[in-house]
């Protein structure tokens, strides 16, 4: 049937929804089907508005209100724009004259119920000219509403009148408005982090997103009074190379926008990782070599909003100055021949300083630095910047005049992240270094690294310059205190800089980062000395990291040889601290006391390591044999006796006297001894005091060893909720073991701040262990949304420890409820026995390190027993949903 006769039956026909459902759902799929083959995103979202004013408008003239002077169906906010994206809301107002007559009130009732029976997002409001006066004087979203209206019906002189007044100072001034957007839009940055790289981004509200830019054209339409955004070129606000940025980004935010709610098929605007994938190949972005095209695609958003941001300083600055700085006198502070200060704000003496000086392009951010009461740079100042950023080429790279104020920039104490930050939003951060204007808005599709390459980059940045300040000393102890000793803080800054910087090129990007760290070095005159460094903490950036977290670093072993892999002492303070930058800048929920501890344990053991010196490696048996020696002297003070201590003592392994300090093996030990024969698993709990495990709970587990143990305790703690963050199983010649797991509940938190629960734990643990056989089956919770969106197979790979006589299994799989406990299951179905763990959950991502043995405690082996376990491991936790 065609549009006509579809519009006549509405017209028309006792019972119009058939008809207007069909001409809705025909001009929605042929919308649909025309973006998807690339057709103008602006006439789709201009066609969906035009379509819904016929359906509403052939309605609306069904009533005998319709004949009326005194009443009009308005279209209000985007819809009064002219602009519906195929789920967006359709703001309406039936405005009246005077009020609503009597004999109006039922077919009015009657209209907006037959616009509800279309299932139309619909939102309306009945009010007189009046009424609607009073509401946007007391709601300034109301007051916003109205000035963006469309008469759909009905005559359009009450909307005119009504839009006369509203843009009149009797309802809000020009002043009260613009501070209150203002503040409105703070309000919603601040929301969303105040950031423009969030990893779920929301198209409309996110900061740089689409509401800013119409933020801006309302402020600019009550100031000016004007009715099409499209005349800001009118009045000097904007240059067209600005409008034309403001168009464009609007132009891609809108195709994403539109594309989603294809993809939701509801009214969505936050791009969530349930859609990015899909969103991208509809929108054509393919993978390029190791880049996915999801990444490319949220690096053309990232890219956008960031141009946007930096649009939206120029021309609310502007309106600071024209709206609410009217009238007053300018403060001016000469700062140098070619910049001022003008009322907080740096500007140039005039708009030819970078053509004359292009060193000045650097020199106004070192200005900013040496003078924290700067607020930012002046409108006219930026767009001057704007317009002579192409001299940055490699000869103003290489001038001695801009190499000597960069590495002046990085020298003065300041908040050097936010000068750098603002260096990158307007474009010379990137264009100075281009590699790193590769890795801007450039992200990683997972959940480990939540933040884009450079936003990851300028938060290490952050937590060095952080560092420095007392406020921090209770996070980051060590950290804070060697800060101070490092000889020079640049050089720290620069290895910050390029530890990531050739992410997304393929190949190792610490190897590829160091050789671009050494390049910028030499470029900027630093000291062979200091470019090695540089160049050895970017390729080294995450050796300290993966010892401490994927290694046992209780094993005298493990720490000579990262000892040895650290030049000097200065090396080792230089990479704790860029250690612990990072990964407290990678994702909020990496960084805790448990790593913090693991790290702080292998810098202090690797320092005396470098004091004793790494020629000569530390004797394992002699190191055993002081640890029983200090644990017995404190078990003797106990009354305890030789034969106690020897008969617990021979029923566990040498790595038991390597990973707990003595006052713990004394603690253990005279406890196991204190239980004596009886029959049921000792289970110890207690909150940890110093050492790597402070600021969580303990659970020892002392029992007759089974194969199964460890599938069986595990799958008892994860139905407890408990979060294990390492294990260890030690276990001998006896009949014993003893276990240790490191826990916190599911709310971080270590078991002592619910005694009652800690009781619960104890006499749970000991009702399972008794006989494992009957353990429950795991609870199968559910998979959290992003995680599902996250999937990758699971990689296990073996490598054999030949001085402890085990075998290393590292398992790479994607995060799952009952994890550990499948794990568990299969290495008891191999007949494989687990001597330690190391519990590493990254984002979505788990990286374990398990220590195995076969059953009479010898690596594995059998290759071919390797490729079985490997297999089953696979298989088991690919298929957990």
């Amino acid at each position: 049937m065609d549009r006509n006769d579809l519009e006549h039956r509405i017209s028309n026909d006792p019972s119009p929804v058939s008809a207007a459902r069909e001409l809705l759902k025909e001009r929605y799929t042929a919308d649909a089907k025309a973006f998807r083959q690339g057709a103008d995103v602006r006439a789709l979202v201009h066609s969906r508005a035009d379509t819904i004013d016929t359906v509403l408008r052939l309605i609306w003239n069904r009533y005998p209100f319709a004949s009326s002077e005194d009443i009009a169906l308005i279209a209000v906010g985007g819809y009064g724009r002219g602009e519906l994206h195929p789920h967006s809301d359709i703001d309406l107002l039936i405005l009246t004259r005077e009020g609503i007559r009597e004999e109006w009130q039922d077919d009015l009732g009657a209209f907006v119920t037959l616009l509800w029976d279309l299932k139309l997002d619909i939102g309306h409001s009945v009010r007189s000219i009046e009424e609607s006066m009073a509401a946007a004087r007391e709601d300034v979203t109301i007051l916003t509403n109205l000035l963006e209206t469309r008469t759909i019906a009905g005559p359009d002189i009450l909307r005119q009148y009504l839009s006369e007044q509203v843009y009149s100072d009797d309802v809000s001034t020009d002043r009260d408005y613009f501070i209150a957007k203002r503040e409105e839009q703070q309000e919603r940055h601040k929301k969303y982090g105040d950031t423009e790289y969030n990893l779920e981004p929301n198209l409309k509200g996110s900061p740089g997103a689409l509401r800013d830019i119409q933020t801006i054209g309302w402020i600019t339409k009550r100031h000016f009074g004007l009715q099409n955004i499209a005349d800001l070129t009118r009045f000097s606000i904007l240059t067209e190379e600005e409008h034309q940025i403001l168009y464009q980004g609007e132009t891609l935010l809108w195709k994403l926008r539109y594309g989603l709610q294809l993809q939701a098929d509801r009214n969505e605007n936050r791009l969530l990782f349930d859609h990015q994938r899909s969103l991208a190949e509809m929108l054509g972005y393919r993978d390029e070599g190791k880049r996915l095209g999801v990444e490319l695609m949220m690096q053309s958003y990232y890219r956008t909003v960031l141009a946007l941001a930096e649009l939206a300083d120029v021309i609310l600055q502007y309106y600071d100055e024209a709206i609410l700085g009217a009238g007053d006198d300018d403060d001016i502070q000469p700062l140098n021949k070619r910049f001022q200060i003008r009322n907080r704000y740096i500007e140039a003496v005039n708009n030819q300083v970078f053509a004359y000086a292009p060193y000045a392009i650097m020199e106004i951010f070192v200005l900013m630095a040496q003078h924290p009461e700067i607020k930012g740079i002046r409108a006219t100042t930026i767009r001057s910047l704007r317009a002579h950023r192409h001299l940055i080429d490699d000869a103003f790279r290489t001038d001695l005049a801009v190499t000597t104020l960069f590495m002046e920039l990085l020298r003065t104490p300041h908040d050097l992240d936010q000068t750098l930050g603002a260096m990158k939003k307007y474009n010379v951060l990137g264009r100075y270094l281009p590699e790193f204007g590769q890795i801007i808005g450039q992200m990683q599709h997972d959940l480990f690294h939540i933040y884009t390459v450079d936003a990851h980059t300028m938060r290490v940045i952050r937590n060095m310059v952080r560092l420095n300040r007392a406020e921090t000393r209770s996070d980051y102890p060590l950290a804070s205190r060697l800060i101070h000793h490092l000889p020079k803080l640049e050089t720290l800054y620069i290895a910050g800089l390029y530890h990531d910087i050739a992410k997304g090129r393929g190949g190792d990007h610490s190897e590829l980062g160091a050789v671009d760290a050494a390049e910028f070095c030499q470029r900027h005159h630093l000291s062979e000395r200091d470019t090695q460094l540089v160049s050895w903490l970017v390729e080294n950036h995450l050796l300290m990291s993966m010892t401490a977290q994927r290694k046992d670093i209780s094993d005298p072993q493990i720490i000579h040889a990262f000892a040895k892999a650290v030049p000097s002492q200065a090396h080792l303070d230089y990479l704790y601290i860029m250690t612990v930058c990072d990964i407290s800048a990678t994702n909020p929920k990496l960084w805790n006391t448990w790593r913090a501890s693991l790290l702080r344990q292998l810098y202090i053991e690797a320092k005396r390591a470098l004091r004793r010196g790494t020629e000569t490696p530390v004797d394992r048996h002699e190191w055993v044999r002081a640890t029983q020696s200090e644990a017995r002297e404190i078990l003797h003070a106990q009354n305890m006796s030789d034969e106690q201590i020897d008969r617990v003592w021979d029923t566990v392994d040498e790595d038991y006297f390597l990973q707990d300090s003595t006052v713990d093996i004394a603690w253990q030990t005279a406890a196991i001894i204190r239980h004596g024969d009886n029959p049921d698993p000792l289970i110890l709990i207690r909150d940890t005091r110093g050492g790597p495990t402070e600021g969580y709970s303990q659970i020892i587990i002392y029992m007759k060893d089974r194969v199964a143990l460890f599938a069986a305790t595990t799958a008892v703690l994860e139905q407890l909720n408990l979060n294990i963050v390492d294990a260890r199983i030690s276990s001998g010649e006896g009949p014993f073991s003893i276990s240790s797991y490191v826990v916190l509940d599911e709310q971080g938190k270590p078991l002592g701040v619910d005694p009652a629960r800690k009781e619960r734990v104890r006499k749970r643990l000991i009702e399972e262990l008794d006989d494992p056989e009957d353990y429950p089956d795991i609870i199968h919770r559910r998979t959290p949304r992003q995680l599902k969106h996250f999937a990758f197979p699971t990689e296990v790979t073996f490598s054999n420890d030949t001085v402890n006589q085990r075998t290393v299994m590292e398992v790479i799989t994607p995060d799952r409820p009952g994890l550990l406990a499948r794990i568990g299951q299969v290495l008891l179905e191999h007949r494989v026995r687990l001597s330690n763990a190391k519990i590493a959950t990254l984002g979505e991502r788990v990286e374990d390190v398990f220590f195995v043995t076969d059953e009479h405690g010898d690596p594995l082996s059998d290759p071919t027993k390797c490729q079985a376990l490997q297999d089953a491991l696979c298989k088991m936790l690919d298929d957990i949903q």
